[in-house]
């Protein structure tokens, strides 16, 4: 093998949280970093057009293609299961919402692991450092960071009598999504620069890449870690990996971090012999640690789409139906970056509760104004639009599991949606809502009409049923590589973020989340490698 070179730092991924490392831990000119992505470099041009991520998903050019295993709870459906495979990772690819979650996701983080730092009043901070708000500084946003948060800059006549039908059933208008409280109805907040999509990679790994102190690798692929015995355990020395045809070694004299994500850090974790020892045997990798919680937990937001045709509406359906409604609106995106090209796949979001009894929202809705029966199919040609929504709080647990030792074989990747009764019982209450909002007085001019999943589903039973034939990813899986107090058996990593059981190793993505967040999980993981930079900055400073 040839030498890649020694480096304080290897960071495996340069998706979201790696181009955030990669930017914090150069900003000392004596430590050098390499970061090490499978993909290629973020110039494709559908990349930056935010409509372009129905180019870039199902696109090996920056999509993994992965896809699940059938899942029982979606009748032995197997569904897509994107990921980014392009510098700023998903970022790349999603949906550009801006979203924290809800401040009692980060004190259950606290309590799950014993550290006050994952408390929202601790997480905060870390939220407003890299932000750039469109509304300026504030108590609760930063301004002059480098996340850009804009409005969307579109206008939709039947979204806003969506947010109007929804007030109507108890559902509030409010101005901001992420001071904590995301309980109401408002149009999301998107990471677009002036109507172009702001990705990781602009945001945080061009200003670092011109630091001499930064080695960036892409089109390489991780096979492994390194991992030591020594007499003081085990130890990660750095990783091999091959690209262009070669193999290489490099080697991390401080720590080595995983940010390959959800699916990517357990996978190399136990390629690497760090896994549950019995499937790392069958696959035929050697058994580093015992570690039962790598590639379990996994937990995501399955969407419930519901589909309803309109009449005296305008919808993206009719609006793009032609070919010179397609000119218009490329001239308009040209000429104003503006309109539907401008369009983050959702628009108008909404938290609501699916009972009474609920303490805080564990419902979000995605409201669009278009339909299509699944994601790369033509949109319908009828006025529609799609009011999905998804259990933000999920009880079900999937697991993601090695299928050999060839760590170019895509993972098995099992969710297990709607496993358990109380998931059921949220989703058909979900269902129930929504058909309540659309039957609220401010959409009855567009005289709604359900198409999916129809209106002969009605009973409890029928609707949880209906939610195992329309359920799809919103592309949120998290927790893979789970964070926990010590003698936890089923925690990954501390809540420092270091591998238990292995010196030198961290991992810092959205796969250390214990609890999946209530809301989109892109932004969070942002948060979340601005703690680790602190966590490693303080490290290097105590030895």
């Amino acid at each position: 093998m040839e030498s890649a070179g020694e480096y304080d730092y290897i960071i495996v991924g340069g998706g979201t949280a790696g181009c955030v490392l990669a930017n914090r831990l150069t900003r000392r000119r004596e430590t050098n970093v390499l970061l090490i992505e499978a993909g290629g470099r973020d110039d494709y041009v559908w990349i930056h057009i935010p409509v372009g991520y129905l180019h870039c998903i199902g696109n090996p050019r920056t999509d993994w293609l992965y896809k699940t295993e059938p899942d029982a709870g979606l009748n032995g459906r197997s569904l897509i299961y994107p990921r980014g495979k392009v510098l700023g990772g998903s970022s790349s690819i999603n949906g550009m919402i801006y979203m924290r979650g809800q401040s009692q996701d980060y004190d259950q983080w606290a309590e799950l692991t014993g550290d006050a730092g994952w408390s929202w009043d601790k997480v905060l901070p870390l939220f407003k450092k890299s932000e750039d708000y469109h509304g300026g500084a504030s108590e609760l946003h930063g301004a002059g960071g480098e996340w850009r948060v804009e409005k969307q800059r579109l206008s939709w006549q039947l979204l806003d009598a969506f947010r109007d039908a929804a007030e109507q059933t108890g559902i509030r208008k409010i101005e901001d999504f992420n001071g904590g409280d995301n309980d109401g109805c408002n149009y999301f907040d998107v990471n677009q620069k002036r109507g172009i999509r702001w990705n990781t990679a602009k945001a945080f790994l061009k200003p670092a890449a011109k630091r001499a102190n930064l080695t960036i690798m892409t089109g390489c692929h991780v096979e492994r870690l390194i991992i030591d015995d020594t007499e003081h355990g085990k130890v990660c020395r750095g990783v091999e990996f091959t690209g262009g045809g070669t193999a290489f070694t490099a080697t991390a004299v401080r720590e080595t971090v995983l940010t390959a994500g959800a699916v990517g850090s357990p996978q190399i974790l136990q390629l690497s012999g760090i896994g549950p020892a019995a499937l790392l045997r069958d696959a035929g990798v050697a058994v580093h640690v015992d570690a039962p919680g790598v590639g379990d937990n996994l937990q995501d937001h399955l969407q419930l789409r519901m589909i309803y045709k309109v009449s005296n509406a305008r919808t993206l359906n009719t609006t793009a139906a032609s070919w010179f409604g397609k000119m218009k609106i490329g001239i308009e995106y040209a000429m104003f970056q503006s309109g539907p090209m401008s369009m983050a796949p959702s628009q108008l979001g909404a938290f609501a509760r699916s009972d009474p009894g609920q303490a805080t929202p564990n419902l979000q809705y995605h409201v669009q104004p278009l339909s299509l029966e699944k994601f790369g199919d033509p949109l319908h040609p009828f006025p529609a639009f799609t009011a999905s929504v998804c259990n933000l709080r999920p009880t079900s647990r999937g697991h993601m599991r090695i299928a050999s030792a060839d760590s170019y074989a895509a993972p098995k990747i099992t969710p297990n949606y709607l496993s358990t009764e109380q998931d059921r019982k949220t989703a058909a209450a979900a269902l129930t809502l929504t058909r309540k909002i659309v039957a609220a007085p401010a959409l009855a001019r567009y005289a709604p009409e359900e198409f999916k999943p129809g209106i002969a589903f009605r009973t409890e039973e029928e609707l949880a049923d209906a939610a195992s034939q329309i359920g799809t990813t919103i592309f949120h899986p998290v927790g893979t590589c789970k964070m926990g107090r010590a003698g936890d058996p089923t925690a990954v990593v501390d809540s420092e973020l270091r591998v238990n059981g292995v010196q030198k190793l961290r991992v810092v993505d959205a796969s250390v989340m214990p609890l999946i967040i209530s809301g989109n999980t892109n932004s969070p993981t942002i948060m979340i490698a601005e703690r680790a930079a602190q966590l490693i900055a303080e490290a290097a400073k105590a030895k």
